[in-house]
């Protein structure tokens, strides 16, 4: 009697290790409503039309109610007496009426489900608009810092000698120095924003943690008979590297970007409150928290309230899922 039953893969290992974890479950929910907010939002069916001023200035959210400074912004003011030494007096009361008809006033809202800032802009559309940039820099950053760790690690662990010796120089040189500190260097050196420029910034100083682990996996898998195998039929070396043994670490890196993510939104945050991140016309969760600051002061509190709450659901979540992916994807478990 044969047995026609398959062993379940690695993949399939963690995948059902994950199901069996509500905590996870529920992490993995929470970031695809924010992937699933990103696309959206990047698509323009979400919170297109965020820089329009549909709101009095510093109008509060609707369960705080609207104050009596708020509507007396509001409240249509008394024209003024004419001035009858103005001899334009006339020409200009005909030209605002003019203006009037053709420009009708828009009336503004005293209150906003999450509150307004200081133009006027509804913080709930302000805050999703910004998780779009502080998340596609996250993600593109950490896919980018993976890549680079990942082909410096390959080489180095697979070929070893003097080449390993010159990427261990370069790792070392790297991780000397802090982190944060080498993201503010770097910024300031390119003294330019934007973006793509957060993304190189993030992407070029945070491939060392995937490197040293990578560069470990490679020195493991080089000596394994699978390797051999392939060696003895003639595959050249990248064939080796990226063909056989690659795909038996892969979950190495896939680690490595859910962790990269989680640092690298909140490293754009870091460097977008500190004016080394987003250009002037572009929001993200940082300039969002850079407003806040000079808001609180007068005790307007919301704005800070939105980009930190959901940057804190955001990078929990996150973090959680990391956790048991990594504990799903280690074979030691049972």
């Amino acid at each position: 009697m044969t047995n026609d039953a398959v062993s379940p893969g690695l993949w399939a290992l963690a995948w059902r290790r994950l199901r069996a974890d509500r905590v996870a479950m529920a992490a993995l929910a929470v970031v695809g409503l924010f992937l699933l907010m990103l696309a959206l939002s990047a698509t323009g069916l979400l919170a297109a039309d965020w820089e329009e001023e549909v709101a009095v200035n510093y109008a509060p959210p609707t369960f705080v109610g609207a104050d009596a400074a708020t509507a007396a912004l509001a409240r249509p003011q008394r024209p003024a007496p004419p001035n009858a030494f103005d001899p334009l007096a006339d020409e200009l009361e005909a030209l605002k009426r003019d203006v009037a008809r053709n420009h009708p006033p828009v009336e503004k809202a005293l209150t906003l489900p999450f509150g307004a800032d200081k133009w006027g802009h509804d913080v709930l559309k302000k805050t999703i608009k910004g998780g779009e940039t502080s998340i596609v820099v996250g993600l593109v950053a950490a896919f980018v810092a993976v890549a680079l760790g990942t082909l410096f690690g390959a080489v180095s662990g697979f070929y070893g000698g003097i080449i390993d010796d010159l990427f261990n120089w370069f790792y070392s040189v790297f991780t000397s120095i802090p982190s944060i500190l080498m993201i503010l260097a770097v910024a300031a050196v390119l003294q330019q924003k934007g973006v793509t420029t957060i993304v190189l910034i993030l992407g070029l100083t945070g491939w060392t943690g995937p490197y040293r682990l990578i560069r470990a996996e490679y020195i493991k898998h080089k000596a394994r008979e699978y390797v051999m195998a392939a060696d003895a039929i003639g595959a050249s070396n990248w064939r080796k590297m990226f063909s056989h043994i690659f795909p038996n670490v892969s979950h190495v890196a896939l680690v490595q970007v859910s962790i990269l993510v989680v640092g690298f939104i909140k490293a754009e945050v870091i460097l977008s409150f500190l004016g080394f991140g987003v250009p002037v016309g572009t929001v993200s969760w940082g300039s969002m928290l850079n407003e806040a600051q000079n808001e609180l002061i007068l005790g307007k509190w919301w704005q800070l309230a939105a980009a930190a709450g959901a940057m804190a659901i955001l990078v929990t979540a996150f973090s959680l899922f990391t956790d048991a992916l990594r504990d799903a994807l280690d074979p030691k478990l049972k």
